[in-house]
């Protein structure tokens, strides 16, 4: 087995709970920024605010928010004064998000260089991760059920970065300077105080999700290849063995790094239930350029090593009803999919489970013959192929755009939609599902172009 060593630092020790980032126990201080790169002259810089401490409770795996004492007195718009004052910034920044992003990581890299070594060395994927991250998170300040549970595995998948408590002062500092320097007409004392209260809630849920995932879990696994399995020009399907037990659930996805790209780390499903052996299956497709999936289908060979982050998203089944399942998967987006049929048969459901496959080709339906074998095993299952260019409907085959095949054979009453596939597929079968009645509640997908997928942090 070829070796590998690890990278990206090592585990970080336990930290202790409470964010307190300049002097006073049970505060927060977010300072003035000295002047960056290339500062306006005459501009200022956000002044130096002190807050309350946010109130957190945690949990074995996850946080839950209670909102700060100050600043969240709602108006007529159901929405809190921070969260309106929040929002008003995201609007105004929108346009010069790439200006923006830029700013801010000059002035994160210039002040804190030492922080580089955190990041991979090309930031063409990774740039806009981080801002669009904390954007994110602030523009969600009204649902703390929301915010705590994308803000929690946030914390707990940024463990395998090596980020700690200490790092996360320099990057509010430096999102408080990108924000005042392009959120010139909103920008005041009142945003900034709010700013710096949503921040510092922000902060403190990763802060004390990290601590607390790191009482169960490493903050990464090693795996080794043991299979790597060409279906197609540009398709791969890889089976890892990690170097000790990985917990997950059918339809989560993980972070992979390949030691050719250190510190690239790409998202991928699971493409099986949990399996008695301990072994992984990913379905990956290259794409152009893609440093890790390029490395992933054309370069990774049995006995190399990968790294894992740990398991995240919400795509599972939920075992406690008796809904049927309508799954939508596109491309490399049937592994997951193909995960949870075989969640609902471990379960001894009998549930109907209708699946569309959809891809450009016959040809590129790669995994068709497990999906197929599957239904014959199992009469609750029902497997459509769809493509969009090709032959027609012999044997079985439908034509055409996978959201509008499951509308031609729609309605779907009484049942719950799982989406996997490329962005855009995923946006018009959502629209789809919404337009012939399904409740948002009852469709279940995760974007891994989202800021689930964002780097240190």
């Amino acid at each position: 087995m070829r070796s590998w060593a690890p990278v990206i630092g090592s585990r970080p020790a336990r930290v202790r709970r409470k964010a307190c980032w300049a002097g006073e126990s049970g505060t927060v201080a977010v300072r003035r920024p000295s002047a960056g790169p290339d500062r306006v002259r005459g501009q200022r810089g956000p002044r130096a605010v002190l807050v309350r401490k946010a109130t957190t409770r945690r949990t074995r795996r996850g946080t839950s928010m209670d909102a700060p004492a100050t600043g969240w007195t709602e108006d007529g718009t159901g929405r809190s004064a921070d969260a309106i004052l929040i929002h008003r910034t995201l609007t105004e920044i929108s346009p010069v998000a790439d200006q923006a992003t830029s700013y801010f990581y000059a002035l994160l890299f210039v002040r804190h260089p030492e922080l580089r070594e955190l990041f991979p060395v090309a930031m063409d994927v990774q740039r806009d991760r981080l801002l669009r991250a904390i954007l994110t998170a602030a523009d969600r300040l009204d649902d703390p059920q929301a915010l705590a549970e994308y803000l929690g595995g946030l914390g707990r998948g940024h463990r395998k970065y090596g980020t700690r408590p200490v790092h996360y002062p320099a990057v509010g500092e430096a999102l408080m300077g990108a924000l005042s320097r392009y959120a010139t007409t909103t920008w005041d004392g009142e945003t900034e105080a709010a700013w710096v209260r949503a921040y510092t809630a922000i902060s403190q849920i990763m802060i004390d999700a990290a601590a607390e995932d790191e009482r169960w879990s490493p903050a990464w696994w090693h795996a080794e290849i043991v299979s790597h399995d060409l279906r197609t020009r540009d398709i791969a399907v890889l089976t890892l063995r990690p170097d000790q037990a990985y917990p997950f659930l059918a339809g989560q996805y993980t972070a992979v790094e390949t030691p050719w790209w250190p510190r690239n780390w790409r998202h991928y499903s699971f493409a099986s239930a949990p399996r008695p052996d301990g072994l992984l299956t990913f379905h990956i497709k290259a794409v152009p350029a893609g440093w890790v999936s390029n490395a992933l289908v054309h370069r990774a060979r049995p006995g190399d090593i990968l790294r894992l982050g740990p398991p995240t998203g919400s795509m599972t089944v939920d075992h406690s009803t008796h809904n049927g399942l309508l799954c939508l998967g596109g491309g490399t987006g049937i592994a997951p999919i193909k995960a949870l049929v075989e969640d609902v048969a471990e379960h001894g459901d009998r549930r109907p489970v209708e699946v569309f496959y959809g891809a450009r080709s016959d040809h590129d339906l790669y995994d068709i013959d497990t999906m197929m074998r599957l239904q014959n095993t199992y009469p609750w299952l029902a497997v459509r192929p769809v493509v969009s260019t090709g032959r027609g409907t012999g044997g079985g085959l439908m034509r055409g755009l996978l959201p509008e095949a499951v509308r031609e054979c729609g309605p779907w009453p009484e049942y719950e939609a799982y989406l996997s596939g490329p962005p855009g597929m995923i946006r018009s079968g959502v629209d789809v599902l919404r337009g012939i009645g399904m409740p948002a509640e009852r469709i279940r997908h995760d974007f891994f172009d989202g800021l689930a997928a964002t780097g240190p942090a």
